[in-house]
C-alpha cells in the first residue's frame, strides 16, 4: 500500500500510480511478452499516461445511457465495472480508467472531503478492463475533523485512538492506495478466475492451507 506525504490532492496520487503501472508492464512486456502471449494468448498492451478519469457521477450518466441499470447510488456493480471500461475502450482506447469523486457514504471515515462539495471524497478507484484493481484516496490529515468525520461514521473515537494519535501532534497532507496484487496479475494475463491467479487461494471459506 504505497503512500505519499505532502501531496496537493488526490490526483498526485493519480499520477504516481499511473506511472508506476505504465513503467511496470512495460519492463514485464520486454521481458516476458513473448511467453505470455504464448502460454496464456495474451498480448500485453502498455498503457500511455495519462489515464482517463472520469467522476463518478459523470460514470452513472455514461452507464445509465447504455442502459445497464444502477444497483447502488455511488458505487458499481461488477456490470457497471464492465460497461465503464468498454466506454473508455471505445472513447480512448485504454484499458485502465479511474474513477473519482466518490461520495463521502460509501467511503471510509478517514477519506478527505472535498473542500467544494462536502459530499464528496478525494477518492478514486482505478478500474482495468472491467475489474477494479485499486483503492486510493488523499487521506485526512487534521485531526478535530478525522474526529468528526468518525464520529458521523458512528464509529466511537475512543476505541481508535491508537490511529488518531498519529494524527494528534500534527501530520503532513498524504494519501495513497490500496493494490490488489492478485487482481493485476489476474488482468495482466487475462485468467478467468482469481484463484487460478493465487498460489495459495483464500476465501471465504478457504482459510487453509
Amino acid at each position: 500500500m504505497p503512500e505519499i506525504s505532502f501531496i496537493d490532492s488526490h490526483y498526485n496520487v493519480i499520477d504516481d500510480e499511473e506511472r508506476m503501472i505504465a513503467y511496470a508492464i512495460k519492463k514485464i512486456k520486454e521481458t516476458y511478452g513473448n511467453e505470455i502471449k504464448e502460454v496464456f494468448g495474451r498480448e500485453i498492451i502498455v498503457p500511455k499516461t495519462p489515464f482517463p478519469r472520469i467522476s463518478m457521477k459523470e460514470s452513472k450518466e455514461i452507464i445509465k445511457e447504455r442502459g445497464v441499470k444502477s444497483e447502488k447510488e455511488g458505487d458499481f456493480s461488477p456490470e457497471e465495472e464492465r460497461a465503464i471500461c468498454d466506454f473508455a475502450k471505445e472513447k480512448y482506447g485504454h484499458e485502465f480508467v479511474f474513477i473519482t469523486e466518490y461520495p463521502h457514504e460509501v467511503r471510509p471515515f478517514y477519506h478527505m472531503r472535498d473542500e467544494k462539495d462536502q459530499s464528496l471524497t478525494k477518492s478514486f478507484d482505478l478500474l482495468w478492463n472491467g475489474l477494479e484493481v485499486t483503492t486510493g484516496a488523499q487521506r485526512e490529515h487534521r485531526y478535530d475533523i478525522l474526529v468528526k468525520q468518525a464520529k458521523e461514521k458512528g464509529i466511537n473515537a475512543k476505541k481508535i485512538q491508537f490511529y488518531l494519535n498519529f494524527f494528534k501532534y500534527g501530520c503532513p497532507p498524504h494519501g495513497g492506495y490500496g493494490m490488489g496484487p492478485n487482481r493485476m496479475i489476474m488482468q495482466l494475463l487475462g485468467i478467468a478466475n482469481i484463484r487460478d491467479a493465487i498460489f495459495a487461494y483464500r476465501g471465504v471459506k478457504r482459510l487453509e492451507p
